[in-house]
């Protein structure tokens, strides 16, 4: 029992920005010593990478006012902010709140990578949209739609008894999915969201205080996890790792807890439990960013936003390796086909998390700003994901990342 106590113990310490930091960091350690077995480092290409950054988030913005990167980002369209109008139907914060909390969560859950090929047609501006904000797009759309609610005279929200009936076909409707259109990984998400459905329903201690049992429930736990109307963003994260956590894929657990996106790599060795062991967290933080402005907008004020960490996926990561910083040992890697689960790509999604930190100082050290006024938040929207897929259309035809890595649609 006592051993069990223990595992318990150390897995929750791996449900954390702070381990993802940490670990990313000792794993560029490892990197700088040139220790790794899959990449090497070339540190004087960093000064490269904060040039091409600040010219992007110049361009972007040229005034520096760069809002954080969330998924709210992605529902802007040309200017226009498509979820604004609906927004503003709520009179009761909180009420609005766990709407928004609903169609984050169900958003971030649909986006893990599309894959070159797929596109989203959105009627309203005639665009075809790929990627991540196709995604954003595709599942605003049948959201508005009522897709994810119980109540056809409630659209506007998603519902756990709703989310356990979700059919691969209205996802696939709803997606534009087809023969000609494909998308990677379309029944992981779809599994991914009826296991949302189950939790939710299971948990009304958590996600139906104040509704029927619904992701956006949430809301109502985390603001009661506020002091004096403050709520630390790393909390954010621990949260959502402690109550989301058994919606993800079998993978590794400890002490009976499951660990999420936590991977092996035999290079990071401790002297615990937790040996080999590397956090890395993508979605959830992704997640968590995503949810700062929700929480904001119903008045807690969201502190330490710094804590949380760069994502560890692919434009980020494929900045470093497009830039030259990160080189492959074995240059045939760059051809070949890697799970997620390999080394190499554990090894990639760690060193990119450490490299953004290195990047955002490399930043605020250029611009004279310090990490209250120029946080990772806005870094990374600025920013570093718009450089990774600058280069990766400048080195490739179809914007590829630079790592081929064999996708489920549960992380990337």
């Amino acid at each position: 029992m006592a051993a069990g106590q223990s595992e318990a113990s150390a897995a929750l310490t791996l449900l954390s920005a702070k381990a993802v930091r940490e670990r990313a960091h000792r794993m560029l350690g490892l990197a700088l010593h040139d220790k790794l077995p899959n990449f090497r480092i070339r540190s004087d290409r960093m000064d490269g990478v904060v040039d091409l950054v600040l010219q992007v988030t110049r361009e972007a913005y040229p005034g520096l006012d760069v809002p954080f990167h969330s998924r709210w980002r992605h529902f802007v369209v040309n200017g226009e902010d498509r979820w604004a109008p609906a927004a503003n139907r709520w009179s009761d914060p909180a009420a609005r709140a766990r709407a928004e909390f609903d169609l984050a969560i169900i958003s971030v859950f649909l986006d893990a990578g599309a894959g070159p090929a797929w596109r989203y047609r959105d009627s309203r501006s005639g665009l075809d949209v790929g990627r991540s904000e196709g995604l954003a797009l595709a599942s605003l759309a049948m959201f508005e739609r009522g897709t994810f609610s119980a109540d056809p005279r409630d659209p506007l929200r998603a519902d756990g008894a709703a989310l356990v009936r979700l059919a691969v076909a209205d996802v696939a409707d709803g997606l534009q999915v087809s023969d000609d259109n494909p998308l990677v990984g379309l029944e992981g998400r779809v599994e991914l969201l009826r296991s949302l459905g189950n939790l939710v329903t299971s948990r009304p201690d958590v996600f139906g205080r104040h509704d029927t049992p619904r992701p956006g429930g949430l809301f109502d736990h985390l603001a009661g996890l506020a002091e004096s109307g403050r709520l630390p963003a790393p909390l954010i994260l621990s949260e959502l790792l402690l109550q989301l956590g058994p919606v993800w894929p079998s993978r590794l657990t400890l002490g009976g807890i499951a660990l999420g996106d936590c991977w092996r790599h035999p290079a990071l060795t401790t002297g615990d439990t937790t040996t080999g062991l590397v956090p890395l967290h993508k979605l959830s933080q992704w997640l968590a960013y995503s949810l700062i402005e929700p929480l904001q907008t119903a008045g807690i004020d969201v502190t330490d936003i710094d804590g949380l960490t760069g994502l560890a996926e692919y434009r980020n990561g494929g900045l470093f390796i497009d830039s030259g910083v990160l080189t492959f040992r074995d240059p045939q890697d760059a051809l070949r086909e890697h799970e997620v689960a390999s080394p190499l790509v554990v090894e990639w999604r760690a060193l990119t998390v450490a490299l953004l930190d290195r990047l955002a100082f490399g930043m605020r050290e250029r611009l004279g700003l310090d990490a209250v006024s120029l946080p990772l938040a806005k870094i990374l929207q600025g920013g570093s994901w718009a450089a990774g897929r600058k280069l990766a259309r400048e080195r490739r035809s179809d914007a590829s990342p630079p790592v081929k890595v064999i996708s489920d649609g549960t992380v990337f």
